[in-house]
C-alpha cells in the first residue's frame, strides 16, 4: 500500500480501514486531508466523491443501511466537517454505523484561536455533541486503534456515528507500521434467567403482539419463526419495515404510527418490542400505555425502559435473543386466532392510512407494478414518503426502504439512492421525493451521471413545502416561504449529465421508468401534483 519511508498517520488509518473490510469511502479532498488520499489511492478501497459533504454523508448512511456494513466518509477540517454534520445527526437518530474521518488543528493548538485555516473554536467538542463520540488521536498507532475499536463496538453495541479527528501533525507523523489489528469482541449474551422469564410470559400469552424496529433488521428469519410459533401479529416501525415480509399473514405492516395499531399494542396481553425505542418519530407524537406484560429486547441498555418501561428487559442482540426464544418455544402450536387478529389489524391500518394520505397511494401502486419486487426505494422527509411509501408500498425484506425517520431531514433521497445503488449494484434502486427536498441535494445527480447509474429520480412536484403549507393553513398563519415555482426539474437532470422527463399524470410513468432503467445515468421524472 505504501513504502516504509512514506508510512505516516494517514497510512495507519487507511490500513486499519482496509483491515476491517472497508471497500468504499465517500469524500472530498481538501488541503488538510491530502495525506489520506495519498494512501487511499493504493489501498484498493474505492473512493466516491460527492458534490457536497452532506450528500456524501447521506450516501454513506444509505450504503450502510442497505449493505449492513459501516459507511465511511473523509472530509477536510472545518467547513467540510460541518457540512457533513446533518448527515451524521441523521445517522445518529436512526442508529446507522457511520465513521467520519477529518483532519484538525495540530496537537497543542486546540481552542488556540490563532486564525488557523479552517479553524473551529473546538472542533472535536462540536462533533462530540452530534456523534456518538468524537475521538482526537494523539499518534498514528492510536488513530488506527480508534478505527479497530469503533468497528468492534459496532458489532456488539448500538451502531451510531463516530468521528475520528486527526491533528495535522499526527496525520503526517512517521509511523513504524506497527499497530493493533482488528478486534473480536465477545458476543453479547442475555442472562438465562431473563430469557426464561420472557419465554414464560410468551408461552402463556393469549393475545401477544410483536413490534419490530431497525434493531431487528438482521433477525428476519428468527422474527418470522417466532411470530408463527406465537401466532402473534407483527407491526414495525419505518426502520423495521420488511423485517417480516409484509405479505405474511401475520404482518400488520410498517404501521406502528397508525392509531388502530397503537390501540392493538396497548391491548396485547404480552407485547414484545425488539430493537425499537418507540420514539415520538415512530409513533407520530403518540404515547403508548400497554396494559399487558412488556418485553423489550435491545443491544442498548439505555433503550430498555425508554418511552415504554419494560417488565422484562432483555439486553441482547436481536438475532441471538429471538433465536433462543424460538428454540425454547419450538413446541408451541399457535391457532388461527393470530392470523385473524392480524387481518383485522391490517384492514384497520389500511383504512387509517387512506384517511391520512389516500392521494399518495396511486404513485406507489404504479411504481410497484412496473418495478421488480426487491426494488430499493430511497425516500425523503416528504408526504410522498411518510403518507405514501410507508403504508402503501409493502416490502418483502428489510433494508429496502431507506428514509431519514428520526431526524426527518430534507435532501436525503438522491444521495441515499446513490449510496444504495453502490451497496447493491445489481438491484433496482429509485429515488422518490418531493420537489422541495429534491432541491436540497440536486447537485448529487452529477455523481450518478459520472458513475453511469441508471437511476430513476421521481419528483412529485407540488410547488413547494406542502406539509408546512398545510400546517400554516391549519393554524391560520399566512403562507410564507413555502412556494417554489419555475424550476425545470427535467432540465436540471440534463444539466447535471443525466436525462429528464415531465409527466402530466401517472399513465406514462411505467414507460418513463423503463427508459430510465435503460439509461446510462440518472433520469429526473417530474410529475405534477394537483
Amino acid at each position: 500500500m505504501a513504502t516504509e519511508s512514506s508510512l505516516n498517520g494517514a497510512a495507519a488509518v487507511v490500513r486499519a480501514l482496509r483491515d476491517n473490510g472497508v471497500g468504499m469511502v465517500f469524500g472530498i479532498p481538501g488541503t488538510h486531508n491530502l495525506e489520506i488520499y495519498r494512501h487511499l489511492a493504493a489501498s484498493g478501497i474505492r473512493h466516491v466523491a460527492p458534490r457536497h459533504e452532506q450528500g456524501g454523508g447521506y450516501a454513506a448512511d444509505a450504503y450502510a443501511r442497505v449493505s449492513g456494513r459501516p459507511g465511511v466518509c473523509v472530509t477536510t477540517s472545518g467547513p467540510g466537517l460541518t457540512n457533513i454534520a446533518t448527515a451524521a445527526a441523521t445517522a445518529y437518530a436512526d442508529s446507522v454505523p457511520l465513521l467520519v474521518i477529518s483532519p484538525a488543528a495540530p496537537l497543542g493548538q486546540e481552542r488556540a484561536d490563532v486564525g488557523w485555516l479552517h479553524e473551529v473554536k473546538d472542533q472535536r467538542a462540536a462533533m462530540d455533541a452530534l456523534y456518538d463520540r468524537s475521538v482526537r488521536a494523539g499518534s498514528p498507532a492510536q488513530a488506527a486503534a480508534v478505527v479497530h475499536e469503533t468497528f468492534a463496538r459496532w458489532r456488539v453495541e448500538r451502531p451510531r456515528p463516530v468521528h475520528l479527528e486527526l491533528p495535522l501533525d499526527v496525520l503526517e507523523a512517521p509511523w513504524d507500521g506497527h499497530a493493533p489489528g482488528p478486534l473480536t469482541p465477545a458476543a453479547l449474551r442475555a442472562p438465562d434467567e431473563v430469557l426464561a422469564a420472557a419465554v414464560s410470559a410468551l408461552r402463556g400469552a393469549a393475545a401477544p403482539l410483536i413490534v419490530l424496529g431497525g434493531g431487528a433488521r438482521d433477525a428476519s428469519a428468527q422474527a418470522v419463526r417466532l411470530a408463527e410459533l406465537l401466532g402473534a401479529p407483527v407491526a414495525t416501525s419505518v426502520s423495521g419495515k420488511g423485517v417480516v415480509p409484509e405479505s405474511h399473514p401475520l404482518s400488520a405492516g410498517a404501521s406502528v404510527s397508525l392509531a388502530p395499531v397503537q390501540e392493538a399494542v396497548e391491548a396485547a396481553d404480552v407485547l414484545l418490542v425488539v430493537g425499537s425505542e418507540l420514539a415520538s418519530s415512530d409513533l407520530w407524537e403518540a404515547r403508548l400505555s400497554p396494559r399487558g406484560t412488556v418485553i423489550r429486547v435491545d443491544v442498548d441498555l439505555r433503550q430498555l425502559h425508554k418511552n415504554v418501561p419494560a417488565d422484562i428487559a432483555v439486553h441482547g442482540e436481536a438475532r441471538t435473543v429471538l433465536a433462543a426464544l424460538c428454540d425454547a418455544l419450538a413446541d408451541r402450536r399457535a391457532g388461527e386466532d393470530g392470523r385473524e387478529r392480524a387481518a383485522r389489524l391490517r384492514e384497520a391500518a389500511a383504512g387509517a392510512a387512506m384517511e391520512m394520505g389516500s392521494g399518495w397511494r396511486a404513485v406507489q401502486d404504479v411504481l410497484r407494478g412496473c418495478l421488480p419486487g426487491d426494488t430499493i426505494v430511497a425516500g425523503d422527509s416528504a408526504q410522498v414518503s411518510y403518507f405514501g411509501t410507508v403504508p402503501f408500498w409493502p416490502m418483502e425484506g428489510p433494508r429496502r426502504f431507506v428514509y431519514p425517520t428520526g431526524y426527518a431531514t430534507l435532501g436525503y433521497a438522491i444521495p441515499a439512492a446513490i449510496g444504495a445503488k453502490l451497496a447493491a449494484p445489481d438491484t433496482t434502486v429509485i429515488a422518490l421525493a418531493g420537489d422541495g427536498g429534491t432541491l436540497f441535494s440536486i447537485q448529487e445527480l452529477a455523481v450518478a451521471a459520472e458513475l453511469g447509474m441508471p437511476l430513476p429520480v421521481v419528483v412529485m412536484n407540488n410547488h413547494g413545502y406542502a406539509e408546512i403549507r398545510e400546517e400554516m393553513r391549519a393554524r391560520d398563519i399566512p403562507e410564507t416561504a413555502v412556494d417554489i415555482r419555475g424550476v425545470d426539474f427535467p432540465g436540471l437532470g440534463r444539466a447535471f449529465g443525466g436525462h429528464g422527463e415531465r409527466l402530466d399524470g401517472l399513465d406514462d410513468l411505467p414507460a418513463a421508468v423503463e427508459r430510465a432503467l435503460k439509461a446510462s445515468g440518472p433520469t429526473v421524472i417530474e410529475i405534477a401534483v394537483p
